[in-house]
């Protein structure tokens, strides 16, 4: 229930960040921490990924778990070209509709006027990304990755010594996978992975499953913790909201903050999202009744359902950018961030009904026959 909730909150923030214009972008986590939504996406994946694929791998041999994850991947690569194409035709036509080429600039679409075919070609081999569908590529290449990781499900501490080593490296060679046009991938899969593979041994964890050591409940731990965060919201409000003290800052911290980089998972971003999470596993209690309440279901139908909700608000964000850009006032604020929640919401609560139309019927249990014979 809480990692179903964490995912429904990251993914409306992710709907909010990518909302030019909205308001309520200025309380989201990205503002409090060296950390944002795609960081809580991604450990959320890990730890959910323990639960379906090692707990598959566990009754029923890796070759059955490695072919779910191969089915999950070819989900999502369908959902990422379809995604692509209707976001294209959105934006290509408020474009041409409304006269703002810049839209097909900003959001690196502009390749598809001048080479459409080779664009295309591009976008099939993942090597061309626009702003803001990155994440479902990330996602696939995560989810690869984890195949011949599932391997070393019960060797928890070699996993991270190779998630960890594979982080570390790619980071001080500067390696990543090639984009056309823009050198490598805004997010480096190749580096992501070191948080996707903490979620899973997170998961792990959770299910008894086995996994590291996870540091106990303490009152030190929850200290460092909330120091971790606190410099995160410091470093936050210098370099976004006050640019001007940057130039009264001693030149290593400026440095600090210009090198938090997001492409390869900056160590501060890794320390943050951690800091965040042992808070919440640990003083967030499991059977909180909060969690089970109606002014808490949406977040959690919305985890449950995070691909077509993720991508129904990718449409939704540009939709109300379009609203914002016509009136910015804070009717249309309350109007439009209502509308783009209620959305998200029908689509959970569809999705949620066409798994239940779709889940098989047990089988009804025959009545006992009388016995029959002879003494």
């Amino acid at each position: 229930m809480r990692a179903d909730i964490c995912r429904g909150l990251a993914l409306w923030m992710i709907v909010i960040n990518h909302t030019p214009g909205n308001w309520v972008g200025g309380f989201t986590l990205k503002n409090f921490a060296f950390a944002d939504a795609t960081e809580a996406f991604v450990l959320l994946a890990g730890y959910a990924g323990a639960f379906a694929y090692a707990g598959q791998a566990d009754r029923q041999g890796w070759a059955p778990a490695a072919a779910s994850l191969v089915r999950r991947i070819g989900k999502l690569y369908v959902a990422h070209i379809f995604l692509l194409v209707v976001f294209t035709a959105q934006v290509g036509f408020s474009a041409a509709t409304l006269d703002r080429a810049t839209y097909l600039d900003e959001l690196a679409l502009d390749p598809f006027a001048e080479q459409p075919y080779r664009t295309l070609l591009e976008a099939l081999l993942l090597r061309f990304q626009p702003h803001f569908l990155d994440i479902l590529p990330l996602y696939i290449v995560l989810l690869a990755l984890f195949i011949p990781g599932l391997l070393l499900r019960g060797h928890p501490w070699a996993l991270l010594t190779l998630s960890v080593a594979l982080w570390l490296g790619v980071r001080a060679a500067g390696f990543n996978l090639p984009r056309w046009q823009e050198g490598g991938w805004f997010f480096n899969p190749l580096a992501w992975q070191v948080l996707f593979v903490c979620g899973f041994l997170l998961g792990q964890a959770a299910r008894g499953a086995p996994s590291i050591p996870l540091p106990p409940k303490s009152p030190w731990i929850a200290a460092m913790a909330l120091l971790v965060l606190g410099l995160g919201v410091l470093g936050m409000i210098v370099s976004e909201h006050l640019p001007e003290t940057m130039e009264d800052m001693p030149l290593w911290f400026s440095d600090f903050l210009v090198g938090i980089d997001k492409v390869s998972l900056h160590p501060t971003r890794l320390l943050s999202m951690l800091a965040l999470t042992y808070l919440v596993a640990a003083y967030v209690p499991r059977d909180w009744r909060f969690l089970r309440s109606r002014w808490i279901w949406p977040f959690a139908a919305m985890g449950r359902h995070s691909l077509p909700v993720f991508c129904f608000g990718i449409l939704l964000s540009f939709a109300a950018r379009l609203l914002l850009e016509q009136d910015d006032g804070w009717g249309m604020q309350l109007t439009v961030n209502l509308l783009c929640f209620t959305a998200l919401v029908i689509v959970a609560v569809i999705a949620d009904w066409a798994r239940e139309t779709v889940r098989p019927k047990p089988a009804p249990t025959p009545a006992p026959q009388p016995l029959t014979g002879t003494a």
